[in-house]
């Protein structure tokens, strides 16, 4: 009977540190600096446009439109109307506009896409952390060259 006591103690004893060894590693996983909301600034005024929730699903990297910041005098596009694909026609608040990154070094992610829902343009993208307020997002059509650079900030 002691033995069977003993036995249990060594099978909770290990269970326990696993939970904690495991828990320990999904929380580093979830600090990535690029997760959280970053403010989309607009290139034509230098204004904020919109706000993204970056965030991670199944081990890659998602963006979704959490709000849209209207420019004074311009007309605020809510729809999707230029999209090709499903989101045709669809708000743009709640859109899945970035997928398919996966993880590089700390603070980048790339192979994925991102929508330009106002042109319903879809481009590759990459993404880099400059500092831990300012992200460069890096969207362009076969390669890297043939793109532009935007500056998101938190």
């Amino acid at each position: 009977m002691l033995n069977l006591i003993r036995n249990i103690a060594k099978l909770t004893t290990y269970m326990v540190m696993s939970i904690s060894i495991f828990s320990s590693y999904g929380n580093a996983q979830s600090n990535d600096p690029v997760l959280g909301v970053w403010k989309t600034i607009d290139e034509k005024t230098n204004q904020p446009s919109s706000l993204i929730r970056l965030e991670e699903k199944n081990g890659e990297l998602i963006g979704v439109v959490t709000e849209l910041i209207p420019t004074p005098g311009e007309a605020l596009v809510t729809h999707c109307n230029l999209c090709k694909d499903e989101r045709k026609g669809k708000p743009i608040v709640g859109m899945i506009i970035m997928k398919g990154l996966k993880r590089g070094a700390p603070g980048n992610w790339s192979g994925g896409e991102i929508l330009d829902p106002e042109e319903g343009e879809i481009y590759k993208v990459k993404i880099a952390m400059v500092n831990d307020k300012t992200l460069e997002v890096r969207g362009y059509i076969g390669i890297p060259l043939l793109g532009r650079t935007q500056i998101w900030v938190r």
